[in-house]
């Protein structure tokens, strides 16, 4: 996205980064925060947990910007993340 103008501060406002964590046994595979992570952090993973599912696997970790989506539309309370200090 260009933007025609740029914010004044635009160099004071910091992104927070943020660490996703996947309780795997926990997960039915349901797809929430795939669908529902505004950054695509997450995909399903080829493998299967002990329940039969597949879980969400992380894949661009570094893009995960600790909006907590992922957690707060999880039903199974499966994936939580957690702020990264600068």
């Amino acid at each position: 996205m260009t933007l025609w103008r740029v914010p004044l501060d635009t160099e004071d406002i910091q992104v927070p980064k943020g660490e996703v964590y996947i309780l795997e046994h926990r997960c039915k595979g349901c797809g929430y925060c795939i669908e529902y992570c505004p950054k695509g952090v997450l995909a399903f993973a080829s493998k299967f947990n002990e329940k039969g599912y597949h879980p969400p696997k992380i894949i661009n970790h570094e893009e995960c910007v600790n909006c907590h989506y992922c957690e707060i539309i999880c039903p199974e309370f499966a994936i939580y993340s957690v702020e990264i200090p600068f």
